[in-house]
């Protein structure tokens, strides 16, 4: 039944290959939306909008994200609908999708409107809305983590596949942490900014709240793209898929400097997560975390409370009763800050981060807690200040420093509470903290009850009794004729490209169409492709299935190795559509949908 339907990539897959429509889905979602009985979710829902969107969807066409639904946080702009930050007076109607937006949009993503937020995404606690406040989705007593409260929230409750959130201080992992959920915070500059309301431009990024590592990183390969229009966007090159993780050399604080405020509990789960490490190949060192805490202690000091000041404008001196209390009494001390002190803060940092390059010599990736305790509705109306500076005291040091990282559940904590682990790296290596902390993920999805499934890493070799086929078509991940390599126990081993030596084709005929990719003696492109380890077994009835003018053949791979693989006869180009161009089969589904 759809109502028993976890929203997650693989399970909403497989039900779109068994009839299940769109439309069903996002009248689903919203069901449970409305089962939750929370009104501080969202601040905009777009129902109709949403159900348009599922209804023009059409027939499955292949598109990674066709037909799945997520939310973006309400200082992301979306087409169509409000944007407010939480502060009802700056308010506009967006008249055009943020960079990232429009990538889900083109992917085939439904939006189901828009979350609530920590006002002008400055808090860690999800409490500082002029709107009501969500409630966490695992333990109403406990704070739904900020800015990205409702983004996560809609996520722990299965309400959303996935939601945009936006970190800067921390706020797309202290609330996967609180809602036991994943959180995925990628590189400065890998996701764009345009679109969206900045509160530290130099140090913000949309994030991704997921319910499991590998539907975040899906996400991700459609939304990482370099955009020519923000200034801060940087062109990274492909950072490649999941993959099972070599042993890594991994710092955590050592006994002096890891601080759990008297949380024991939470200790007791660090140190169980650092031993499951270990099993897991890696080489665990220990090191003084207190640079990593001085740096910390610098995002709200100096040069970057003026930037955060430079965000809302002169809202803080013309109209300041339009702003959260809380929010208000942060930010203006920074009204009396100088150009001299930010530049000197700037200096400051740039001494502590040195430090830290010391601090993490030899090192491939740094695990900490994602929060050092858990914060009560009850302490955060007592204190609004010191709790929420608490939450941050592993997350605030990350964008600083030019950090990748993400937050992912590990289990129970001994007292029932989630625990959750991040794991951070030097900026680019999202791919390999991603896959660790697959490995790492355990307990509950959210507050859903759903199982959680198992990830399926690729491995970096084909096994003995396998056979390498590489397929550049509909055969790939999430494409409609994957069921016929993932049926037969087939093994996605990486995804990567062809050696620059291959013209590209729609061929002729169809629905559905089909690709040929052929070896040229001169000229020819790089063309995306997944190599996957089929058993050798199920090699045969899987070419029975293969229809001519298409051959197996020993495809170069860009690294000059060979696999076997898919090639298309000459022969068969007769009205065949030819777009090398686009250098990659989902590139052509994307342009035809659009």
């Amino acid at each position: 039944m759809i109502a028993d339907l976890p929203f997650t990539l693989a399970a909403l897959r497989q039900a779109y290959a068994s009839g299940v429509s769109p439309t069903q889905v996002i009248e689903e979602a919203f069901r449970r939306l409305d089962a939750t009985n929370d009104p501080g979710i969202f601040i905009h829902t777009a129902r109709d909008a949403a159900l348009a969107a599922a209804r023009e969807l059409g027939s499955y066409d292949g598109r990674p994200l066709w037909g799945v639904p997520y939310v973006a946080k309400d200082n992301i702009d979306v087409l169509g609908m409000p944007t407010t930050a939480a502060c009802p007076d700056f308010a506009y109607d967006a008249t055009r999708d943020a960079f990232v937006v429009a990538q889900l949009r083109a992917a085939g993503a439904i939006c189901l409107g828009k979350a609530n937020l920590d006002q002008f995404a400055t808090g860690l606690v999800g409490v500082r809305s002029p709107y009501p406040v969500p409630l966490n989705a695992v333990d109403p007593a406990i704070v739904p983590g900020g800015s990205s409260s409702g983004s996560a929230v809609a996520v722990a409750h299965g309400i959303a596949t996935f939601s945009l959130g936006t970190d800067t201080a921390g706020s797309g992992r202290v609330p996967a942490a609180l809602n036991s959920i994943v959180g995925l915070k990628p590189t400065l500059g890998a996701f764009s900014a345009s679109g969206v309301v900045p509160a530290c431009r130099t140090l913000d990024t949309i994030s991704i709240f997921a319910l499991n590592v590998s539907d975040a990183w899906d996400v991700f390969e459609v939304a990482a793209k370099y955009d020519p229009k923000d200034a801060y966007s940087r062109n990274f090159p492909a950072m490649g898929g999941l993959r099972s993780v070599v042993p890594t050399r991994v710092a955590v604080p050592n006994a002096k400097t890891l601080e759990t405020f008297g949380d024991d509990i939470q200790a007791s789960h660090f140190h169980k997560d650092v031993k499951k490490l270990s099993e897991l190949g890696c080489e665990v060192t220990e090191i003084d975390f207190t640079p990593f805490y001085n740096v910390a202690k610098m995002l709200y000091e100096g040069a970057w409370v003026a930037e955060r000041v430079a965000a809302v404008g002169s809202r803080l001196i013309e109209k300041p009763e339009t702003m959260h209390p809380t929010t208000r009494a942060i930010l203006e001390p920074g009204l009396k800050l100088s150009a001299a002190d930010a530049f000197n803060g700037m200096y400051r940092l740039k001494d502590l981060a040195r430090e830290c390059e010391f601090a993490m010599a030899g090192i491939d990736a740094i695990c900490v807690p994602t929060i050092p305790h858990f914060v009560s509705v009850e302490d955060i109306t007592a204190d609004p200040i010191g709790p929420n500076s608490r939450l941050g005291t592993y997350t605030n040091f990350v964008n600083l420093l030019d950090m990748c990282g993400i937050a992912v559940p590990t289990g129970a904590r001994s007292d029932g509470r989630p625990g959750s682990l991040t794991i951070l790296a030097r900026k680019g290596e999202d791919a390999m903290v991603a896959s660790l902390a697959a490995r790492m993920e355990d307990g509950m999805v959210g507050a859903t009850g759903w199982d959680r499934a198992k990830p399926l890493l690729p491995s970096d070799t084909v096994g003995a009794d396998e056979i390498g086929m590489v397929v550049c078509g509909a055969h790939m991940s999430g494409l409609p004729l994957n069921p016929e390599l993932t049926g037969r126990g087939a093994r996605l081993i990486r995804k990567t490209k062809t050696a620059a030596k291959y013209s590209f084709y729609a061929l002729a005929g169809g629905p559905p169409k089909r690709p040929g990719m052929v070896a040229m003696a001169d000229g020819g492109a790089a063309i995306e492709v997944e190599v996957w380890a089929l058993p050798k077994s199920e090699v045969g009835g899987f070419l029975a299935g293969i229809p001519s003018p298409l051959c197996l053949g020993s495809v170069e791979l860009e690294d000059g190795t060979f696999e076997k693989g898919f090639l298309c006869e000459s022969a068969g180009l007769v009205g065949a559509t030819e777009i090398t161009d686009l250098g990659s089969w989902r590139a052509f589904i994307t342009k035809m949908a659009g």
